[in-house]
């Protein structure tokens, strides 16, 4: 095994374990650092409250049990996963997902796609492909569909769980995607720029994917939306009680 294709490994693993908390932690701009000689007191112990006495006030709890913030698969569909997000609403963002691996079977880059509801611009869909640390990032992320023309996208960021390339797709790319049988992703390594490294993407059951995460989405919307409305007519009842008071 090449030493570029052993440290994709390692990182990936690193950016597996870290999959919940994708983005970097940072200060909000304009909030002051700790002064100095201050010390950060540590999190009190699952479950506790600091100001309680040392009484347990309780913690959200996701509404399938398990713990909040964690990815877990909704349903499968091919070589494609819909994975979300726990949150204690119940309502988890969702995310069509693929983890590529190398021609030795190991796991080198994880691709993503989601519905735009509302679409922004021209894009319908957006996504992430997501490389280790160890990519040339000036030579960018190449797809391919089928043996259409390749596209070209630069990566956005990097943390420390890999680096980010944040793509929008037309109703002509997804469309691309539904009737594909394959797509090809390349990047290049840091340490051997003069080699490129390709990962295949299959689209068996893409289409399937896809057409349920956009019900799933849609669903939670409507539900969204009717729960404001509601909320709304409640506010309309007290204020009109209020006034005949």
């Amino acid at each position: 095994m090449s030493i570029f294709r052993i440290a994709m490994t390692l990182a990936l693993a690193t950016l597996l374990v870290s999959a919940p908390a994708r983005a970097q932690q940072a200060p909000a701009e304009g909030q002051p650092a700790a002064e100095d000689g201050a010390t950060e007191q540590a999190p009190a112990a699952d479950g506790a409250a600091s100001d309680a006495g040392g009484l347990s006030m309780g913690e959200p709890v996701a509404s399938d049990g398990g713990e909040i913030g964690t990815p877990y698969v909704k349903e499968e569909h091919g070589s494609w996963q819909i994975r979300c997000i726990r949150t204690p609403s119940g309502v988890d963002p969702c995310q069509l997902y693929q983890l590529l691996r190398d021609d030795e079977g190991n796991p080198v880059s994880e691709f993503s796609l989601f519905p735009l509801t509302p679409p922004q611009g021209d894009a319908v869909a957006g996504g992430n492909i997501i490389t280790p640390l160890e990519t040339l990032l000036t030579q960018a992320v190449t797809m391919q569909i089928d043996t259409g023309e390749p596209r070209r996208y630069p990566f956005t960021f990097c943390t420390t769980a890999g680096c980010f390339a944040r793509i929008g797709y037309s109703a002509a790319d997804i469309d691309r995607f539904k009737r594909g049988r394959s797509a090809t992703v390349s990047i290049v390594p840091l340490v051997a720029p003069d080699q490129r490294i390709s990962l295949s993407v299959s689209l068996t059951g893409f289409t399937a994917g896809y057409d349920a995460l956009s019900a799933l989405i849609a669903e939670q919307a409507a539900a969204a939306q009717a729960e404001g409305a509601d909320a709304g007519e409640g506010e309309g009842e007290g204020a009109a009680t209020g006034d005949g008071n």
